[in-house]
């Protein structure tokens, strides 16, 4: 379902939000591409429902529940081209990189299946700053954190889509310890969003559409969430712990049930949010009895 959020900008809600700017000509810029086949044939289905046709696709990031479906889209609509900023051009021209990311080297094969997609090579890179896209201007505000070289766009009818960037209060509810790549970059974000000038705001997941108050709100409920970990993680480092440790006491307070997958997520974040804390010189870590510790400076 096409679903109007001001003058010609509209998204599709899904799984992963599908974002549609309406040109004058029926061609529309999508944004994102949903995860896999199946998501990218309710995209098209929804377009050609509207007599409508894409033009571009800009992927917010890399991540293959916004990236998975970028082939699909692109085989039904040959001249769609592939938009996204160059950080983000180097995962997705390598898929795998996310799950050897993710686990630290080549990842199990279930680990990689998970994650993987079609590589895609964008044809135009997105620049941060104002961006030409056809016959419109669009504004395009860096946002990394979650995802090396994530994007928000803003259109002329002063809608942002902000990826990954926030994530919803349900989702916080839910999967309270989200996936970050990095942190000092995550907490600039939360400041970036705040002071994007425009009226509604669609987050990557979730049904909602937001005012500027609530995505004010919403930020900062990001904020205090992740600011949350840390404080808890320098709590826990009251004695010297391994990261393993760690993980594990924080998935025991947080009642947190993670399959193999959702593991190394938690895992993941977890190295990004020490290293942040090193970073901040609150701690450092040391090789004892073949065992790394992180201590509290």
């Amino acid at each position: 379902m096409l679903t109007r959020v001001n003058g010609n900008t509209f998204f599709i809600p899904a799984p992963t939000n599908i974002g549609v700017f309406q040109f004058k000509d029926r061609y529309v810029l999508l944004v994102d591409s949903g995860s896999d086949n199946q998501q990218a044939r309710r995209i098209c289905d929804t377009l050609q429902e509207s007599d409508l046709s894409p033009k571009y696709l800009f992927l917010t990031h890399s991540h293959h529940d916004h990236s998975g479906g970028h082939a699909y889209i692109r085989q039904q609509f040959p001249g769609c081209k592939l938009m996204a900023h160059q950080n983000a051009g180097v995962y997705l021209n390598q898929p795998a990189l996310l799950a050897q990311h993710v686990y630290g080297g080549q990842p199990p094969a279930g680990l990689s299946r998970s994650l993987s997609f079609k590589p895609a090579f964008p044809e135009e890179e997105a620049t941060p700053g104002i961006a030409r896209i056809h016959d419109e201007k669009f504004t395009i505000v860096e946002l990394p954190g979650h995802a090396p070289g994530q994007c928000g766009v803003i259109t002329r009818d002063r809608v942002c889509f902000l990826g990954d960037s926030l994530f919803s209060q349900d989702n916080l509810d839910k999967y309270s310890f989200p996936f970050l790549y990095d942190i000092g970059a995550q907490l600039k974000t939360y400041e970036a969003v705040e002071k994007i000038d425009a009226d509604y705001f669609i987050l990557g997941h979730g049904p909602d559409i937001l005012d500027h108050d609530q995505m004010l709100k919403l930020a900062e409920a990001n904020r205090s969430n992740l600011n949350k970990y840390l404080a808890m993680i320098m709590d826990l480092l009251d004695q010297p712990k391994s990261r393993e440790e760690l993980l594990e006491e924080i998935i025991i307070l947080d009642d947190l049930n993670p399959d193999v997958l959702e593991y190394y997520f938690l895992s993941s974040t977890l190295a990004a949010m020490l290293s942040y804390l090193q970073q901040q010189e609150n701690l450092t870590m040391q090789v004892e009895n073949g065992r790394l510790y992180f201590f509290k400076s």
